[in-house]
């Protein structure tokens, strides 16, 4: 399955009603969230997290819509606050399982989305599935979109072929609005790679050091990005953003700075991105057996002189997106075990030996050989046959790291 994601180009009465079915989903998820919350405090209830959501849907749909104040609601497509539900349902669900903190409640700071689906189709008979394609949206070539429950919307960029979708996410990144579709496709992965196995050692002054001696360094144009972007942020450091809790409202000149900051920040993770996806694909392309290294990024973070460039660099993303191009490309991604001494073992002789985060250069006390610390741990992972890890998700690492604090 593959997600298809456009631009999309509205006008002014477009936007608005976007952000209203933004703000709708928001009251819906928050709304949940906290009886949800206030439901685990009630004496004598035994009951899963499913089936108290499933209860506060009913209280809010019989109930709370029926109220002349959230008369409002009634405006919008159902799919919204059935989504929405849904939504928080995996939230919780992925927090039970310790792969994710708890939700927390959604605001306008962390950008806007809503989900619209169509789930009405044609059914033969009760409890078969429905007819193929009656339960879906048939897109046609061009730049329109028909979002089901809500009409049709102009895409900037215009699609060439014809394809169907049932679930259509509508999100917002600073000032530009998207959305994305599924499209029910089977990848075909190649069948020869050029280059059967290959170690990755990463870095944050080199990105990528790969055991064939090439590297990958990361672009100069998101260090420059980022540069820009503190000195901005530093000449308006004065400007009166306004303190809601105060009664202080932001100046017109503070919106303008909210509105070009957020620009900013969606333009670097744009680079961030596009350099992650093109790597990663150039990566799966020549390599079968990729290895890699288990990196405890929340402890780099932790470390004041690392956080800024690992967080810039997205260690932990670049692994996520070899993972997932596996079935596109026909690789198979193998993660070394993070307590196996890449870097201080001598790709030679196998002696081990202390080295300092600042010693750039390996050179064994055993047999001399001198070699770049970075080359050298990339090449011991590319024969580390027997020390694979079970690659545990980075949010159940994090977790652990914050026990042994406390």
């Amino acid at each position: 399955m593959y997600a298809l994601k456009r631009e999309l180009k509205l006008n002014n009465k477009e936007t608005s009603s976007m952000r209203g079915m933004a703000g709708y989903r928001r009251f819906v998820y928050n709304f949940g969230l906290e009886m949800l919350k206030a439901s685990w405090g009630f004496e004598g209830i035994k009951a899963s997290d499913s089936d108290r959501l499933s209860e506060i849907k009913k209280v809010f749909t019989n109930h709370v819509m029926t109220l002349p104040e959230y008369a409002w609601t009634k405006d919008y497509p159902s799919a919204i606050y059935q989504s929405a539900f849904q939504d928080l349902g995996e939230a919780v669900a992925r927090w039970r399982k310790g792969l994710t903190e708890f939700p927390v409640l959604a605001t306008k700071k962390k950008g806007d989305k809503f989900t619209l689906y169509k789930s009405r189709g044609i059914y033969p008979k009760k409890g078969e599935p429905a007819l193929p394609f009656t339960n879906r949206v048939s897109i046609a070539p061009g730049k329109k979109i028909n979002l089901p429950g809500y009409g049709e919307v102009r895409s900037k960029e215009k699609v060439d072929f014809y394809y169907s979708s049932q679930t259509f996410t509508v999100t917002r990144t600073s000032d530009k609005w998207f959305v994305s579709s599924n499209i029910d496709a089977e990848p075909i992965p190649p069948i020869i790679h050029k280059v059967e196995k290959v170690g990755i050692d990463l870095g944050v002054k080199t990105f990528a050091t790969f055991s064939d001696a090439s590297t990958i360094s990361a672009p100069e144009s998101l260090k420059k990005a980022k540069t820009k972007l503190s000195k901005e942020q530093w000449r308006n450091r004065n400007k009166e953003f306004g303190n809601r809790g105060k009664g202080v409202r932001a100046s017109k000149n503070a919106k303008k700075f909210f509105n070009y900051i957020a620009r900013k920040h969606a333009h670097i993770a744009n680079i961030r991105r596009d350099f992650l996806q093109k790597t990663t694909t150039q990566i799966s392309r020549k390599y079968y057996k990729i290895r890699v290294e288990d990196l405890n990024v929340s402890g780099m973070v932790a470390n004041h002189k690392l956080a800024e460039a690992v967080s810039s660099l997205g260690l932990y993303e670049f692994r996520r997106m070899l993972d997932y191009k596996q079935s596109h490309y026909g690789t198979k991604l193998e993660v070394v075990d993070r307590w196996y001494p890449s870097s201080k073992t001598c790709s030679v002789c196998g002696h081990v030996q202390d080295m300092k985060l600042s010693d750039r250069v390996f050179n064994c006390g055993a047999c001399n050989f001198v070699i770049d610390r970075d080359l050298n741990a990339a090449i011991n992972l590319e024969r580390a046959d027997n020390h694979m890890s079970a690659a545990p998700k980075q949010k159940k690492s994090i977790k652990k790291s914050r026990k042994k604090k406390d």
